[in-house]
Protein backbone atom coordinates (compact mmCIF):
# COMPACT_ATOMS: atom_id res chain seq x y z
CA UNK A 1 0.00 0.00 0.00
CA UNK A 2 1.01 3.65 -0.34
CA UNK A 3 1.81 5.57 2.84
CA UNK A 4 3.85 8.48 4.19
CA UNK A 5 6.63 6.49 5.85
CA UNK A 6 9.22 8.14 8.10
CA UNK A 7 12.38 6.00 8.05
CA UNK A 8 14.35 8.78 9.72
CA UNK A 9 13.45 12.24 10.98
CA UNK A 10 13.60 14.91 8.26
CA UNK A 11 15.15 18.36 8.50
CA UNK A 12 12.69 19.86 5.99
CA UNK A 13 9.04 18.84 5.59
CA UNK A 14 9.51 18.99 1.83
CA UNK A 15 11.57 15.79 2.22
CA UNK A 16 8.64 13.75 3.55
CA UNK A 17 7.96 10.96 1.03
CA UNK A 18 5.10 8.67 0.04
CA UNK A 19 6.34 5.08 -0.31
CA UNK A 20 5.17 1.51 -0.83
CA UNK A 21 4.91 -0.31 2.52
CA UNK A 22 3.26 -3.56 3.67
CA UNK A 23 -0.47 -3.47 4.31
CA UNK A 24 -1.22 -3.79 8.05
CA UNK A 25 -2.58 -7.09 9.33
CA UNK A 26 -5.00 -7.80 12.16
CA UNK A 27 -3.04 -9.33 15.04
CA UNK A 28 -5.02 -8.39 18.18
CA UNK A 29 -8.49 -9.60 19.22
CA UNK A 30 -10.03 -6.11 19.14
CA UNK A 31 -8.46 -4.87 15.91
CA UNK A 32 -10.45 -3.23 13.14
CA UNK A 33 -8.99 -3.11 9.64
CA UNK A 34 -10.01 0.21 8.10
CA UNK A 35 -9.75 1.34 4.49
CA UNK A 36 -8.80 5.01 4.88
CA UNK A 37 -10.74 7.46 2.74
CA UNK A 38 -9.55 10.73 4.32
CA UNK A 39 -6.95 11.97 6.78
CA UNK A 40 -6.31 15.36 8.34
CA UNK A 41 -3.14 17.40 8.65
CA UNK A 42 -2.27 18.36 12.23
CA UNK A 43 0.49 20.31 13.88
CA UNK A 44 1.57 17.17 15.71
CA UNK A 45 2.35 15.57 12.35
CA UNK A 46 4.81 18.35 11.47
CA UNK A 47 6.63 17.85 14.78
CA UNK A 48 6.63 14.05 14.49
CA UNK A 49 8.23 14.23 11.04
CA UNK A 50 10.93 16.60 12.28
CA UNK A 51 11.50 14.71 15.54
CA UNK A 52 10.60 17.76 17.64
CA UNK A 53 7.65 16.36 19.60
CA UNK A 54 7.99 15.12 23.18
CA UNK A 55 6.57 11.76 22.05
CA UNK A 56 9.53 11.32 19.71
CA UNK A 57 11.65 10.53 22.75
CA UNK A 58 9.66 7.39 23.60
CA UNK A 59 6.46 6.56 21.73
CA UNK A 60 7.20 7.67 18.16
CA UNK A 61 10.57 6.59 16.82
CA UNK A 62 11.40 5.74 13.18
CA UNK A 63 10.37 3.79 11.30
CA UNK A 64 6.69 4.80 11.48
CA UNK A 65 3.85 5.92 9.24
CA UNK A 66 2.94 9.58 9.73
CA UNK A 67 -0.57 10.91 10.36
CA UNK A 68 -2.76 10.92 13.46
CA UNK A 69 -6.39 11.37 12.34
CA UNK A 70 -8.37 9.37 9.80
CA UNK A 71 -11.80 8.53 8.46
CA UNK A 72 -12.57 5.40 6.52
CA UNK A 73 -14.57 2.20 5.95
CA UNK A 74 -14.34 -0.87 8.18
CA UNK A 75 -13.07 -3.73 6.03
CA UNK A 76 -12.78 -6.37 8.74
CA UNK A 77 -13.90 -6.57 12.37
CA UNK A 78 -14.08 -9.26 15.06
CA UNK A 79 -17.44 -10.93 15.69
CA UNK A 80 -17.87 -9.09 19.02
CA UNK A 81 -17.18 -5.65 17.50
CA UNK A 82 -19.61 -2.73 17.73
CA UNK A 83 -18.81 -2.01 14.06
CA UNK A 84 -19.98 -4.01 11.08
CA UNK A 85 -18.02 -4.43 7.87
CA UNK A 86 -18.76 -1.40 5.69
CA UNK A 87 -19.33 0.99 8.61
CA UNK A 88 -17.99 4.52 8.18
CA UNK A 89 -15.69 5.42 11.07
CA UNK A 90 -13.32 8.16 12.15
CA UNK A 91 -10.78 8.51 14.90
CA UNK A 92 -7.17 8.99 15.86
CA UNK A 93 -4.17 6.72 15.54
CA UNK A 94 -0.58 7.04 14.38
CA UNK A 95 -0.30 5.79 10.80
CA UNK A 96 -3.20 7.68 9.23
CA UNK A 97 -1.41 8.88 6.07
CA UNK A 98 -1.90 5.53 4.41
CA UNK A 99 -4.39 3.49 2.43
CA UNK A 100 -5.12 1.12 5.34
CA UNK A 101 -4.83 1.15 9.12
CA UNK A 102 -5.44 -1.27 12.00
CA UNK A 103 -7.16 0.27 15.03
CA UNK A 104 -7.67 -1.28 18.47
CA UNK A 105 -11.38 -0.76 19.07
CA UNK A 106 -10.99 -1.23 22.84
CA UNK A 107 -8.76 1.87 23.07
CA UNK A 108 -11.88 3.99 22.64
CA UNK A 109 -10.56 6.37 20.00
CA UNK A 110 -12.68 5.36 17.01
CA UNK A 111 -16.30 6.39 16.42
CA UNK A 112 -18.95 5.85 13.74
CA UNK A 113 -19.34 8.81 11.40
CA UNK A 114 -22.70 10.54 12.02
CA UNK A 115 -25.17 9.72 9.26
CA UNK A 116 -25.51 13.34 8.14
CA UNK A 117 -21.72 13.86 7.85
CA UNK A 118 -19.35 12.84 5.08
CA UNK A 119 -16.04 11.22 5.99
CA UNK A 120 -14.25 14.41 4.96
CA UNK A 121 -16.40 16.43 7.35
CA UNK A 122 -15.88 13.92 10.15
CA UNK A 123 -12.10 14.01 9.84
CA UNK A 124 -12.20 17.82 9.72
CA UNK A 125 -13.82 17.64 13.17
CA UNK A 126 -11.69 14.68 14.23
CA UNK A 127 -9.92 14.15 17.52
CA UNK A 128 -9.79 17.93 17.95
CA UNK A 129 -13.29 17.75 19.35
CA UNK A 130 -12.47 15.23 22.05
CA UNK A 131 -9.30 17.16 22.98
CA UNK A 132 -11.10 20.49 23.24
CA UNK A 133 -14.08 19.04 25.11
CA UNK A 134 -11.74 17.35 27.57
CA UNK A 135 -9.73 20.51 28.18
CA UNK A 136 -12.59 23.02 28.29
CA UNK A 137 -15.68 21.25 29.59
CA UNK A 138 -14.79 18.03 31.41
CA UNK A 139 -15.51 18.24 35.12
CA UNK A 140 -14.03 15.37 37.17
CA UNK A 141 -11.74 12.56 36.08
CA UNK A 142 -12.00 8.90 36.97
CA UNK A 143 -8.74 8.38 38.84
CA UNK A 144 -7.35 10.03 41.95
CA UNK A 145 -3.95 10.16 40.25
CA UNK A 146 -5.21 12.61 37.60
CA UNK A 147 -7.22 14.71 40.11
CA UNK A 148 -9.67 15.82 37.39
CA UNK A 149 -8.07 19.24 36.80
CA UNK A 150 -9.73 20.99 33.85
CA UNK A 151 -10.98 24.45 32.87
CA UNK A 152 -14.55 23.40 33.76
CA UNK A 153 -15.92 26.24 31.66
CA UNK A 154 -19.27 27.50 32.94
CA UNK A 155 -22.22 29.19 31.27
CA UNK A 156 -21.81 32.98 31.13
CA UNK A 157 -18.03 32.96 31.57
CA UNK A 158 -15.60 34.60 29.14
CA UNK A 159 -13.36 32.20 27.20
CA UNK A 160 -10.34 33.27 25.15
CA UNK A 161 -9.33 30.88 22.35
CA UNK A 162 -5.74 31.35 21.15
CA UNK A 163 -5.11 30.05 17.64
CA UNK A 164 -8.87 30.12 17.09
CA UNK A 165 -8.73 29.55 13.34
CA UNK A 166 -6.64 26.37 13.58
CA UNK A 167 -7.89 22.80 13.59
CA UNK A 168 -8.07 22.64 17.39
CA UNK A 169 -9.10 26.26 17.86
CA UNK A 170 -12.03 26.25 15.43
CA UNK A 171 -13.61 23.35 17.30
CA UNK A 172 -12.76 24.90 20.69
CA UNK A 173 -14.65 28.07 19.71
CA UNK A 174 -17.76 26.02 19.00
CA UNK A 175 -17.45 23.90 22.15
CA UNK A 176 -17.09 27.00 24.31
CA UNK A 177 -20.20 28.50 22.68
CA UNK A 178 -22.11 25.24 23.15
CA UNK A 179 -21.14 25.35 26.84
CA UNK A 180 -22.76 28.79 27.11
CA UNK A 181 -19.58 30.89 27.28
CA UNK A 182 -18.87 34.26 25.66
CA UNK A 183 -16.00 33.67 23.27
CA UNK A 184 -13.11 35.92 22.25
CA UNK A 185 -11.12 34.47 19.34
CA UNK A 186 -7.53 35.48 18.54
CA UNK A 187 -6.41 35.13 14.90
CA UNK A 188 -3.87 36.61 12.50
CA UNK A 189 -5.76 37.77 9.40
CA UNK A 190 -9.04 39.17 8.11
CA UNK A 191 -9.92 35.89 6.38
CA UNK A 192 -9.40 33.96 9.60
CA UNK A 193 -11.42 36.53 11.52
CA UNK A 194 -14.35 36.00 9.17
CA UNK A 195 -14.07 32.24 9.62
CA UNK A 196 -14.24 32.30 13.44
CA UNK A 197 -17.11 34.79 13.35
CA UNK A 198 -19.02 32.40 11.10
CA UNK A 199 -18.74 29.63 13.71
CA UNK A 200 -19.88 31.71 16.65
CA UNK A 201 -17.08 33.83 18.12
CA UNK A 202 -18.55 36.83 19.94
CA UNK A 203 -15.43 38.97 19.56
CA UNK A 204 -12.36 38.64 17.34
CA UNK A 205 -8.92 40.16 17.89
CA UNK A 206 -5.91 40.20 15.56
CA UNK A 207 -2.72 39.40 17.46
CA UNK A 208 -0.80 41.79 15.20
CA UNK A 209 -2.52 44.69 16.96
CA UNK A 210 -0.29 46.42 19.56
CA UNK A 211 -1.24 45.57 23.16
CA UNK A 212 -3.98 43.20 22.00
CA UNK A 213 -4.06 41.60 25.43
CA UNK A 214 -5.37 44.85 26.91
CA UNK A 215 -8.22 44.80 24.40
CA UNK A 216 -9.13 41.29 25.54
CA UNK A 217 -9.37 42.44 29.14
CA UNK A 218 -11.48 45.42 28.11
CA UNK A 219 -13.91 43.26 26.17
CA UNK A 220 -14.26 40.95 29.17
CA UNK A 221 -15.44 43.69 31.50
CA UNK A 222 -12.02 45.13 32.28
CA UNK A 223 -10.90 42.29 34.52
CA UNK A 224 -9.98 39.73 31.90
CA UNK A 225 -11.36 36.36 30.86
CA UNK A 226 -12.20 33.42 33.09
CA UNK A 227 -10.61 30.79 30.86
CA UNK A 228 -7.82 30.77 28.25
CA UNK A 229 -7.54 27.82 25.85
CA UNK A 230 -4.01 27.76 24.45
CA UNK A 231 -3.14 25.46 21.57
CA UNK A 232 -0.30 27.62 20.24
CA UNK A 233 2.08 28.23 23.15
CA UNK A 234 1.36 31.90 23.94
CA UNK A 235 1.35 31.39 27.69
CA UNK A 236 2.64 34.84 28.68
CA UNK A 237 -0.11 36.48 26.65
CA UNK A 238 -2.66 34.08 28.06
CA UNK A 239 -1.67 34.93 31.63
CA UNK A 240 -1.98 38.65 30.87
CA UNK A 241 -5.53 38.13 29.59
CA UNK A 242 -6.79 36.21 32.65
CA UNK A 243 -8.70 37.78 35.49
CA UNK A 244 -7.74 37.00 39.08
CA UNK A 245 -8.48 33.35 39.79
CA UNK A 246 -8.79 32.42 36.12
CA UNK A 247 -7.80 29.15 34.45
CA UNK A 248 -5.34 28.61 31.59
CA UNK A 249 -5.46 25.27 29.73
CA UNK A 250 -2.42 24.36 27.64
CA UNK A 251 -3.05 21.75 24.94
CA UNK A 252 -0.22 22.45 22.48
CA UNK A 253 2.46 24.72 21.07
CA UNK A 254 1.51 25.05 17.40
CA UNK A 255 3.02 28.51 16.94
CA UNK A 256 6.43 27.83 18.38
CA UNK A 257 8.09 25.41 15.95
CA UNK A 258 9.20 23.13 18.76
CA UNK A 259 10.73 26.00 20.78
CA UNK A 260 8.96 26.49 24.11
CA UNK A 261 8.77 29.97 25.67
CA UNK A 262 10.12 30.93 29.08
CA UNK A 263 7.46 32.58 31.23
CA UNK A 264 7.43 34.96 34.19
CA UNK A 265 6.11 32.47 36.72
CA UNK A 266 5.33 35.18 39.27
CA UNK A 267 2.28 36.10 37.17
CA UNK A 268 0.71 32.81 38.23
CA UNK A 269 1.02 33.75 41.89
CA UNK A 270 0.10 37.43 41.55
CA UNK A 271 -3.11 36.65 39.65
CA UNK A 272 -3.98 33.54 41.64
CA UNK A 273 -4.56 31.56 38.44
CA UNK A 274 -4.56 27.85 37.67
CA UNK A 275 -2.36 26.63 34.80
CA UNK A 276 -3.52 23.25 33.55
CA UNK A 277 -1.67 21.01 31.12
CA UNK A 278 -3.97 18.69 29.18
CA UNK A 279 -2.18 15.91 27.29
CA UNK A 280 -5.00 13.96 25.66
CA UNK A 281 -2.92 11.08 24.32
CA UNK A 282 -0.96 10.41 27.50
CA UNK A 283 -4.09 10.58 29.61
CA UNK A 284 -5.71 7.99 27.37
CA UNK A 285 -2.69 5.72 27.71
CA UNK A 286 -2.92 5.93 31.49
CA UNK A 287 -6.70 5.58 31.71
CA UNK A 288 -8.59 4.71 28.48
CA UNK A 289 -11.89 5.51 30.20
CA UNK A 290 -11.04 9.20 29.99
CA UNK A 291 -10.70 8.95 26.20
CA UNK A 292 -14.15 7.41 25.96
CA UNK A 293 -15.63 10.07 28.24
CA UNK A 294 -14.16 12.90 26.16
CA UNK A 295 -15.37 11.37 22.91
CA UNK A 296 -18.86 10.71 24.33
CA UNK A 297 -19.18 14.26 25.67
CA UNK A 298 -18.10 15.79 22.41
CA UNK A 299 -20.22 13.53 20.22
CA UNK A 300 -23.27 14.56 22.24
CA UNK A 301 -22.62 18.12 21.04
CA UNK A 302 -22.18 16.87 17.46
CA UNK A 303 -25.49 14.98 17.52
CA UNK A 304 -27.18 18.10 18.91
CA UNK A 305 -26.04 20.01 15.82
CA UNK A 306 -23.77 22.37 17.78
CA UNK A 307 -20.54 21.56 15.92
CA UNK A 308 -19.76 22.53 12.33
CA UNK A 309 -16.82 20.94 10.45
CA UNK A 310 -14.32 23.58 9.33
CA UNK A 311 -12.21 22.33 6.41
CA UNK A 312 -9.53 24.31 4.58
CA UNK A 313 -10.42 25.11 0.98
CA UNK A 314 -7.22 23.65 -0.53
CA UNK A 315 -7.51 20.10 -1.91
CA UNK A 316 -4.82 17.51 -1.11
CA UNK A 317 -4.24 13.89 -2.06
CA UNK A 318 -1.88 11.43 -0.39
CA UNK A 319 0.99 12.48 -2.66
CA UNK A 320 0.36 16.09 -1.60
CA UNK A 321 0.97 15.50 2.12
CA UNK A 322 4.42 17.19 2.07
CA UNK A 323 2.84 20.32 0.55
CA UNK A 324 0.02 20.23 3.05
CA UNK A 325 2.47 19.96 5.96
CA UNK A 326 4.40 22.96 4.62
CA UNK A 327 1.17 24.96 4.24
CA UNK A 328 0.30 24.23 7.86
CA UNK A 329 3.80 25.06 9.06
CA UNK A 330 3.59 28.42 7.25
CA UNK A 331 0.21 29.22 8.90
CA UNK A 332 -1.55 29.35 5.53
CA UNK A 333 -4.28 26.93 6.67
CA UNK A 334 -7.54 27.94 8.36
CA UNK A 335 -9.58 25.19 9.95
CA UNK A 336 -8.44 21.64 9.24
CA UNK A 337 -6.59 20.61 6.08
CA UNK A 338 -8.11 17.35 4.76
CA UNK A 339 -6.30 14.76 2.62
CA UNK A 340 -8.48 12.69 0.28
CA UNK A 341 -7.06 9.18 -0.06
CA UNK A 342 -9.92 7.07 -1.47
CA UNK A 343 -13.16 9.01 -1.79
CA UNK A 344 -14.63 6.35 -4.06
CA UNK A 345 -14.71 3.80 -1.23
CA UNK A 346 -16.96 6.11 0.79
CA UNK A 347 -19.19 6.91 -2.15
CA UNK A 348 -19.89 3.21 -2.65
CA UNK A 349 -20.96 2.81 0.98
CA UNK A 350 -23.11 5.96 1.06
CA UNK A 351 -24.85 4.93 -2.15
CA UNK A 352 -26.16 1.84 -0.34
CA UNK A 353 -27.56 3.79 2.64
Amino acid sequence: MRAVAIDEFVKDLANVKVKDVPKPEINRPNDLLVKITHASITHVDTLYALGHHQNNKRHVQPPFILGNEFAGIVDAAPAHSCFRKGARVFGGKLGSYAEWICVDESAGDVREVPRDMTNAEAVAVGVSGAVSWGGLVKKVGFSVERMGMRAQLKQGEWALILGASGGLGAIAVQIAKAAGAKVIAVVGSKEKAELVQSIGADEVIDYHEPMWEDKVKSLAGGEGVHVVYDAIGAIESGLKCLRYGGRLVIVGFAARGGQIEDIKANRILLKGVSVIGYRFGEEGRRDPRTTKEAWDGFMEMVRAGKIKPVAWREKYGLEDVPRALLDLQAHRVAGRAVVTIDEGAEEGVRARL
